[in-house]
């Protein structure tokens, strides 16, 4: 599958392959995209696996295009957008190796349904303690 044509919408990497369907991912996954003046994002060229912006020094491939992870899970948005929060301290605090919480976070790995619920609820407790301390 290639994609033949992009744009972007305030949140998305959108594309359409060669067949017409369309097709779409988080500007989450990219950063550099995410900030990108539209006139950095205008200048990318298509290649043989992907697209590349050379400024940005950003490689999409079109194999990303079908990904089942399109938009990213509450776990994988919190750590995406929140760029402050230091991986390997929180993984310290959970008991879990700091590698492999970057493999769920970038997903490489899936935790299962109990750990990410175990993870997303130590986020909320650190919520609760943010604001116990500024009220």
């Amino acid at each position: 599958m290639k994609i033949k044509e992009i744009w972007f919408t305030e949140e998305d990497l959108c594309g359409r392959d060669e067949s017409g369907k369309l097709h779409r991912q988080s500007l989450l996954w990219y950063p550099a995209l995410q900030t990108a003046t539209d006139e950095q994002r205008a200048h990318y060229r298509f290649g043989m696996d992907g697209i590349h912006w050379r400024e940005l020094d950003v490689d999409v491939s079109f194999e990303s295009f079908v990904y089942e992870d399109a938009e990213p899970t509450q776990l994988q948005r919190f750590f995406l957008t929140h760029k402050e929060i230091n991986i390997s301290e929180f993984s310290k605090l959970l008991g879990l190796n700091a590698s492999l919480l970057r493999n769920y976070i970038n997903g490489f790995k899936k935790p299962s349904k109990e750990r990410e619920a175990f993870i997303l609820h130590q986020i909320h407790k650190i919520g609760r303690e943010y604001l116990a301390a500024v009220f």
